[in-house]
């Protein structure tokens, strides 16, 4: 159920995308490409514990199938929206605290750290494919959970693309489609995804692999997605904080009734 040499196969796979991601930053002056890179790191290393596996099963494939899928899927997305603009006002603060040596620092403060993160939450996909028990109801809900996922990502990303780009929403705040129900129906949906690839592991006997839908959970939650996104919204959306007492934080829900009601 777990193979160090196959588990280390992913973690030099992706600190090779890392590396080559890190060069390619440096005559830019632009790390926001590692945003682009994070999902692929998990198709990437995905494929490695397929291609290394001694007994590939049905359930590898599936699980290639829609890790391959939401990373592509994700990895465009964030490439499109990244196109022409210059590098994320988040990364510009790092530069501009580490000055004229970030060119270097930031292999290890952005790409490695990230490939090393990727590396121990992909511990469910590499129990899934390790895994050699037959597909069950477990993987059935595993399916049924990704693409409701898929599904609050995909259209809550769309829905958000779509808001920017009428110069009459600028400094609003979306409050209708998904984003009526939740704050965050992204994240909301990129938790679902991972939890649905642990269910995957479950399934495969894997249970152990916990770690990693509960590390990228946190990190939804707390590190770089909803916490970071909230303390920016507060200062840059005058109305943000009358979206916030209406509006669910993570799990959707029925709005609330506006604060001055």
């Amino acid at each position: 159920m777990f193979d160090i040499q196959i588990y280390s196969a992913g973690l030099a796979t992706a600190l090779g995308m890392a590396v080559v991601a890190w060069l390619l930053s440096i005559p830019r002056r632009d790390v926001s490409s590692a945003d682009a890179l994070w999902s692929l790191l998990f198709m990437a290393m995905t494929l490695v514990y397929v291609v290394q596996s001694p007994n590939v099963t049905e359930r590898a494939h599936l699980l290639l199938f829609v890790v391959t899928v939401w990373a592509v899927r994700l990895s465009v997305f964030i490439t499109l929206r990244q196109w022409g603009e210059p590098e994320d006002r988040h990364y510009r603060a790092i530069r501009a605290e580490h000055g004229p040596s970030f060119a270097y620092k930031s292999f290890y403060l952005v790409f490695a750290l990230q490939a090393i993160l990727a590396w121990i939450i992909s511990l469910p996909l590499l129990g899934a494919v390790l895994g050699a028990a037959p597909l069950g109801w477990l993987d059935a809900i595993a399916v049924a959970l990704w693409l409701l996922g898929f599904g609050f990502e995909a259209i809550g990303d769309q829905q958000l693309a779509r808001f920017k780009t009428d110069p009459a929403n600028r400094g609003k705040v979306l409050d209708t489609g998904l984003w009526r129900y939740t704050r965050h129906p992204n994240y909301f949906g990129e938790a679902c995804i991972w939890w649905a690839f642990y269910l995957f592991a479950l399934a495969a006997g894997a249970w152990w692999t916990i770690i990693g839908p509960i590390l990228m959970t946190y990190l939804l939650l707390r590190v770089s997605g909803v916490a970071l996104l909230e303390q920016d919204m507060r200062h840059r959306r005058p109305t943000y904080q009358d979206y916030i007492h209406r509006t669910n934080a993570f799990f959707p829900g029925p709005p609330k009734a506006a604060a001055n009601a």
